[in-house]
């Protein structure tokens, strides 16, 4: 018995040496490098450029080297581009986690920005679902920058002419993220009721939009100043929670949307119905397992209770880009833009997100 306490016991130091010096790793920030130098005669561009983790301040508007588009590629020339927490989480490497994938000590992709809308270029001879003049949108990694290229396969659709450059750049990550959430995650039906905390942010604008499209009783949780903003998007109900909280009313939803995070599992759990749903967009902050804690707590209650919850991490897809569009064009859904700023003012447009107040998207205009 002894024996058998002795090797528990190291397995135990073993286990919690080994995480303690994952978390050193993980946790360690290199000195930033000293860009590159561009080979001669070569065409050049303006990109937002990180070469280490770290605030805002990691961030350089860089002359790098134009790219030019291969056989199965198309070249973009940017004409607008949005911010999303995403990233800012990639600037700081944060939680660190992220860093298996991002690179550990400093970031493996130098690059920054995912929303993007512009206008095609160049194509490769291979490409034909594109040709040059015509505008799209989509996600693309390295978004802050004069060009960028893109795949017919990749997460690139055609732009509406009725729709500008600034209203679908402003789209992919959060109305991708909103409506996966509410139709996939959410399984929302016609008639139900629905709340989403975190109406007057980025994934919530497109959220109460999106949901009111879909039939829904929809009840928008923000400030006092959002209030009438969350109301003209269509929202039936707002609760003010600087006033009250919606766990502490007597009302029961279908669907729970939360963006925010700011309330327990179980007090999300009293105003859900019986067999309702919490989608979990935004949870904890901090820099190592903080987003994680309340996934992991309902992964551990989901199999002794009818009640379902669910992680989302949105995938964008040429499907429901065009969906999203076409409500766009419709004029059944609008992009609420926050604040405008130019590329060289991206470390402030970071700033600001990184407050977490944001009224729907901060656009970067590259025109």
């Amino acid at each position: 018995m002894k024996l058998r306490y002795k090797i528990s016991g190291g397995i135990l130091i073993f286990l919690v040496i080994a995480v303690a010096a994952l978390g050193l790793v993980l946790g360690h920030n290199a000195d930033c490098e000293a860009a590159p130098s561009i080979p001669g005669g070569s065409e050049t561009m303006k990109a937002i450029v990180y070469r280490c983790y770290g605030s805002a301040d990691v961030l350089n508007l860089e002359d790098i080297q134009k790219p030019t588009p291969a056989d199965d590629e198309a070249l973009v020339k940017v004409h607008a581009a949005a911010v999303n927490p995403l990233d800012w989480h990639y600037m700081r490497g944060t939680p660190y986690f992220m860093r298996l994938l991002s690179g550990i000590g400093k970031p493996d992709i130098t690059r920054l920005g995912v929303d993007f809308a512009g206008t095609i270029e160049a194509v490769g001879k291979n490409v034909k679902a594109f040709k040059p003049g015509d505008e799209v949108f989509g996600g693309r990694t390295g978004a802050f920058a004069d060009y960028l290229i893109v795949r017919e396969t990749s997460a690139v659709v055609p732009k509406p002419a009725d729709v500008t450059f600034e209203q679908a750049a402003a789209l992919p990550i959060a109305a991708v993220t909103a409506l996966q959430a509410l139709r996939d995650k959410g399984k929302l039906q016609r008639g139900q009721k629905v709340l989403i905390n975190g109406a007057s942010g980025g994934v919530g604008t497109y959220a109460v939009q999106i949901a009111k499209s879909m039939g829904a009783e929809v009840t928008g949780v923000c400030s006092t100043r959002n209030v009438d903003m969350v109301l003209s998007l269509g929202a039936d109900q707002v609760i003010d929670y600087k006033k009250e909280n919606y766990i502490e009313q007597d009302i029961e939803y279908d669907l729970i949307i939360d963006n925010v995070g700011n309330n327990s599992l179980m007090a999300n759990r009293r105003v859900l119905t019986p067999n309702g749903t919490l989608v979990m967009v935004g949870g904890s902050s901090g820099d190592w397992i903080g987003p994680l804690l309340t996934p992991l707590q309902a992964l551990i209650m989901s199999p002794f209770v009818e009640q379902k919850f669910e992680m989302l991490l949105a995938e964008i897809n040429h499907e429901d880009l065009n969906f999203l569009a076409n409500l766009l064009h419709s004029g059944k859904m609008n992009s609420v833009i926050d604040r405008r700023y130019s590329l060289s003012e991206l470390p402030d447009a970071i700033r600001y997100s990184e407050e977490g107040h944001a009224r729907g998207k901060i656009l970067i205009d590259m025109q």
